[in-house]
C-alpha cells in the first residue's frame, strides 16, 4: 500500500468517529428541541454537516484509491448515514490498515511473495 493510499485510509477513519458523534449529539438535540426550550440544533446540525461532507470527501478519495469492490464502497457509505455507523467504520478501517501493515512487513521480510 502505497502513502497516498494509507493517509486516504487514515483520514476516513479519523473522520468516521467524530462524524458519528455529531449524529448522535444532534438526534439529542433534535429531542431536547421538542421537550425543552433548549434549541442547539442550528449548530449541530451546521457541525455534523461540516463533518458528514469531509467524511464523503474522504470516503470518495479512499475508495479511489483503495479500489475497494462495490460491496465494501458502499458498506462505508452506508455506515456514515446509520448514527452509529462510523464507529463501526472506524473499527473495520483500523483492522484494515493493521492488516495492510502486517501484509507489507511480511514481503519486506520475504515471508510471503509480492
Amino acid at each position: 500500500m502505497d502513502i497516498k493510499t494509507a493517509s486516504a485510509i487514515r483520514r476516513l477513519r479519523l473522520i468516521s468517529a467524530p462524524e458519528a458523534v455529531s449524529f448522535l449529539l444532534l438526534l439529542v438535540c433534535s429531542v431536547l428541541k421538542r421537550t425543552t426550550e433548549f434549541n442547539a440544533v442550528p449548530v449541530m446540525g451546521m457541525v455534523h454537516g461540516v463533518l458528514f461532507v469531509l467524511y464523503v470527501l474522504f470516503w470518495a478519495d479512499a475508495w479511489n484509491r483503495t479500489k475497494w469492490p462495490l460491496k465494501k464502497g458502499v458498506l462505508y457509505f452506508v455506515l456514515s448515514v446509520l448514527p452509529t455507523g462510523g464507529f463501526f467504520a472506524e473499527r473495520k478501517l483500523r483492522r484494515e490498515a493493521e492488516d495492510a501493515i502486517i501484509a507489507s512487513r511480511a514481503r519486506r521480510e520475504g515471508v510471503v511473495a509480492s
